[in-house]
């Protein structure tokens, strides 16, 4: 599908909620193409997937009321309200962090206060993408160890586990009462359960320490340990179903992504360089006969993984995200909402 038959049929009854809606219509300040699309891996069997960002309402301002997204299941859309966005952007998600990095005839709808987030765009990065795009990269290879038979067993599933959970307690530090380094303790020990050969255990040394915190930061824990346990019955599905290539394109497609912002501070969310190298991957060029991933795909990506280790210890990002650009940006364009003038 091309860019003229999206437009054409983002104008079409199917798509009449963005109009619509009370809290879309004129509120939206960006609309755009997401997954292969905007990747450029696209084939004639991809989904087309809407993204975009809409301001909150004076209403929502002024009484901190909840909109966070408008999704539409049937049209694969989602758009974020503004605060919303600019929270998870912050955070470097992979997911809405590639918003700003689309090809500009990609972009179907810019309102000048979309624009000035697309051009700001750097504000946000920080060497918090090492944490968001390597948790996620470490759940996809998961995912594909999980549908080869490459998987060494349970006790390597237990070291993807406590790397993802790494990954994620970076953002504890901000979100959770602040502790010690040393107080909680990490590890993977030979397991006494029978259906078990090892796992992550504990050790813990805090006083006086807020238990609410305690038991949310235990919560996000344990929802990692059950997303893995969930991996199983979809990845047979992906075999069955010849999403493999697909899957494996994405990662790597991560991983690139992921260094433009490390190295050289950019978001490139259409891969032109790399874009016969994916749809190679993508067409399954790189399965053998068994549809099983070839040792050279694993070279690609052990060179990837080495090729992350360096960049996330000589990045020039900083620590955190822009707070002041941001922070001055959001009440700017909250406050003219306020007063009827976007």
């Amino acid at each position: 599908m091309n860019i003229n038959e999206i437009k054409n049929r983002l104008k079409s009854d199917e798509y009449s909620f963005l109009k619509t809606d009370k809290n879309l219509g004129r509120n939206i300040i960006l609309l755009t193409v997401g997954g292969s699309h905007a990747y450029g891996t696209e084939n004639e069997n991809s989904d087309l997937d809407i993204r975009g960002c809409a301001l909150n309402s004076k209403m929502q301002i002024l009484t901190n009321q909840n909109f966070e997204q408008f999704t539409n299941v049937e049209t694969d859309t989602t758009i974020y309200s503004f605060n919303k966005l600019i929270s998870l952007l912050c955070s470097v998600n992979p997911n809405t962090i590639e918003l700003l990095g689309n090809r500009p005839e990609h972009y179907f709808y810019v309102h000048p206060i979309g624009r000035q987030l697309i051009d700001n765009g750097d504000m946000f990065l920080s060497k918090r993408a090492v944490h968001s795009f390597g948790g996620y990269a470490d759940q996809q290879l998961r995912r594909l160890e999980n549908k080869s038979n490459r998987m060494a067993g349970q006790a390597q599933n237990e070291e993807h586990i406590l790397k993802t959970i790494g990954h994620a307690s970076y953002e504890f530090k901000r979100k959770y009462f602040d502790m010690p380094e040393d107080s909680v303790k990490l590890y993977i020990d030979r397991s006494d359960r029978d259906e078990l050969e090892a796992e992550i255990f504990m050790d813990i040394n805090l006083t006086h320490y807020p238990l609410r915190d305690y038991k949310d930061m235990i919560s996000e824990m344990q929802s990692i340990v059950k997303s893995y346990n969930k991996i199983g019955c979809r990845n047979e599905k992906a075999v069955t179903h010849g999403k493999l290539g697909k899957h494996m394109m994405h990662l790597v497609r991560l991983y690139l992504m992921c260094f433009d912002i490390l190295e050289k501070g950019k978001i490139v969310t259409y891969r032109e360089a790399e874009h016969d190298l994916l749809m190679d991957i993508r067409n399954e060029k790189y399965l053998d006969d068994n549809k099983q991933p070839v040792p050279e795909f694993y070279e690609m990506l052990s060179g990837f993984e080495k090729r992350f280790d360096y960049a996330k210890n000589n990045t020039s990002l900083p620590d955190l995200p822009d707070y002041g650009r941001i922070n001055e940006f959001v009440a700017e364009v909250n406050e003219k909402v306020v007063r009827n003038e976007f």
